[in-house]
């Protein structure tokens, strides 16, 4: 079977690197036969002091550091010092369902032959709060996620990698580079492009689930689908083809939203159009957070209305705030007659040495 390197790319990940580290680490898989890279992006709590204590009792645990703090550098750096068949990305704060997780892992290599793996993403930690048992129902819901991602499917098959991947054969950065340092979210998606623009391969398998630990605060919800929403404007200008309507949805809905009402000053019945669409809006919410708050605590339930604004606008807020610098810049490049286009990252074309 395959050999795996994990990468696991951090900052100030003090409160839940060890926990992750140890479920990794502990894995029911010949420890020669697999390595865990962590990659520290300058933390400022006690991070690296956690994962050097750990190197003590484990042989196959490196730190490597990544001085441009971005999550794709973090990724790219860790990947630069892999040394076995296959790597797999797994961030410093998800939990790792059981001790057979390598080992799942590669058996689904062996037997796909696929170029790459996708694996569902769950946000149904342990212990959660009511606010993150209010977002793991929310985020799982087609009202909360995109509607044509795989992530939360529990069906092998091949899929298209652009939203699933995360477990990679070495042949796919020899054919395709590094992750794209232009971006700090989204890179998994941008990357995944262009694994699927090259005829890779991807078999997503529910044998090699991760769980996700949800935002705890209305804020750090608002904040995380800010930088998705970001991500994937600059995708979209970046692949123009991964623009989608879903995509296009949450900005265009947060536009009305937020200028028809001053607009109906001086546009004639616009005020009523607009009162009825947010009252819609405010009924779709209140019936999902119903309809998915079955079986939850009444507390839990209740929030994910609240969930729901904080996806909707956060993603709104990160896409038109990437969309108006794309759009300075084109004017920037107009106006000095340059040819608006952005020369190809050198570490994009990278390609790691076999």
């Amino acid at each position: 079977m395959p050999s795996v390197s994990v990468i696991v790319p951090v900052r100030n990940e003090s409160r839940s690197i060890e926990h992750t580290l140890r479920l990794l680490l502990t894995q029911d898989f010949p420890r020669s036969a697999f390595e865990v890279i962590v990659a520290d992006g300058v933390s400022t709590d006690d991070t690296v002091l956690i994962v050097r204590r750990l190197q003590s009792e484990f042989s196959n645990l490196k730190l490597v550091f990544n001085s441009e703090m971005l999550a794709s550098s973090g990724r790219n750096t860790g990947i630069r010092h892999a040394t076995k068949d296959v790597v797999v990305i797994v961030d410093g704060h998800c939990h790792v369902p059981d001790r057979d997780y390598l080992k799942k892992l590669s058996e689904a290599f062996a037997t796909s032959r696929a170029d790459c793996l996708g694996r569902p993403q769950p946000l149904d930690v342990e212990s959660p709060t009511r606010f993150q048992q209010a977002v793991s129902a929310a985020r799982s819901s087609r009202l909360g996620h995109n509607p044509d991602s795989d992530i939360y499917s529990n069906e092998a098959k091949f899929v298209p990698p652009q939203s699933t991947a995360v477990a990679y054969s070495r042949k796919v950065f020899h054919t395709i580079g590094l992750f794209d340092q232009e971006f700090d979210a989204c890179e998994d998606v941008e990357f995944n492009e262009r694994v699927h623009a090259a005829g890779l391969t991807c078999y997503f398998t529910p044998e090699v689930k991760i769980v996700y630990e949800p935002r705890g605060t209305f804020g750090a919800l608002f904040y995380q689908l800010g930088r998705y929403g970001k991500g994937r404007a600059k995708l979209a200008c970046k692949h123009p083809k991964s623009l989608s309507v879903p995509a296009l949805v949450p900005p265009l809905w947060a536009v009305w939203a937020v200028t028809a009402g001053p607009l109906s000053a001086v546009v004639p019945y616009l005020g009523w159009l607009w009162l009825a669409s947010i009252g819609l809006y405010a009924a779709v919410l209140l019936g999902a957070g119903a309809v998915l708050g079955r079986g939850l605590p009444l507390a839990a339930g209740a929030r994910i209305p609240m969930v729901f604004v904080a996806i909707h606008f956060g993603f709104a807020w990160g896409f038109g705030k990437e969309v108006a610098k794309q759009a300075r810049w084109w004017v920037k490049c107009r106006l000095s007659s340059m040819r608006p286009a952005q020369p190809a990252s050198a570490f994009v074309l990278e390609r790691v040495k076999k």
